[in-house]
C-alpha cells in the first residue's frame, strides 16, 4: 500500500462516515443519534486503518476510539472530524513512519538505492541497507501481531535482537519455519557486511538476498 492507496482508503472511510451521519434520527427524550450498527462498522474500519498507518499508541487511535464510543450524533461528528484531520495529513504528505517501510513509497526508494549500489559493485553497503530494511519490518510485523519487541533486563527495557524477533514471528506462525530459515540467512549476511567480513559472501549472494527480501516482505506484510 503506497501513499496513493492510503489516500484512496481515507476517501472511502470519509464516504462511509458521511453515510453514517445521514442515518441521523431525532429523539424527543435525548440527543439526536445515528444508526449504531453503521457507526460500529465505521469504527472498526477506521481504527484498523489508524493502527496500520500510525500504530495503536498514536493519539488519533485513542481519540477516535473515545469519540465513537456511543451512537449519538455528536459522537459520529467527532469521529468524522478526526477522519478529516487524517485525510489532511495524508494529502499533505505528512504521514510517514519507519515501521511502515514496507507499505510506504520510501521502501521502494531504499531498495532502489541498494540495487543501484549493487549495480555499481558495492555489495557491502547494499547488504547492510537491505538487512536494515528487513529488520525494521520484522519489528513492524511483531507490533502488528501483538508480539513484544522489547524485553525487560535489570529493570529496564531493551530492544529485542533481530534473530529473536524472527524466532518469535515464526513461533506465532506469522510466517513459516522455512521463511524463518531464509530470514536467518539474510540477517547473517547483513551482520557479516556490518562487521567487515566482506570476503565471507559474494555479490551474487547479495543479489539473491535483495530479491528474496523483496518477495518475502511483499508477501508477509499484506
Amino acid at each position: 500500500m503506497q501513499l496513493k492507496d492510503l489516500s484512496k482508503r481515507i476517501d472511502q472511510l470519509l464516504e462511509q462516515s458521511t453515510g453514517v451521519l445521514a442515518t441521523k434520527q431525532s429523539s424527543k427524550y435525548d440527543s439526536n443519534y445515528v444508526d449504531s450498527g453503521a457507526l460500529s462498522g465505521l469504527r472498526a474500519s477506521v481504527l484498523s486503518f489508524i493502527a496500520m498507518v500510525y500504530g495503536k499508541d498514536h493519539s488519533h487511535y485513542s481519540e477516535f476510539n473515545a469519540a465513537t464510543d456511543n451512537s449519538y450524533e455528536f459522537n459520529a461528528k467527532k469521529g468524522h472530524a478526526i477522519i478529516l484531520s487524517i485525510q489532511n495529513e495524508i494529502e499533505g504528505g505528512w504521514v510517514f513512519s519507519v515501521k511502515q517501510l514496507i507499505t510506504a513509497e520510501i521502501f521502494s526508494d531504499f531498495l532502489e538505492m541498494a540495487e543501484h549500489l549493487l549495480s555499481q559493485g558495492y555489495k557491502d553497503p547494499a547488504a547492510v541497507m537491505i538487512g536494515s530494511v528487513l529488520e525494521e519490518n520484522l519489528r513492524q510485523l511483531c507490533s502488528n501481531n501483538d508480539i513484544d519487541i522489547e524485553i525487560e533486563k535489570d529493570g529496564r527495557f531493551i530492544a529485542k535482537k533481530a534473530d529473536r524477533l524472527n524466532s518469535d514471528l515464526a513461533k506465532s506462525e506469522v510466517y513459516t519455519k522455512l521463511d524463518q530459515k531464509a530470514v536467518t540467512m539474510w540477517l547473517d549476511l547483513r551482520n557479516k557486511a556490518a562487521h567487515g567480513k566482506y570476503d565471507e559472501y559474494t555479490k551474487a549472494q547479495v543479489d539473491l538476498m535483495s530479491q528474496g527480501v523483496i518477495e518475502f516482505l511483499a508477501r508477509v506484510s499484506r
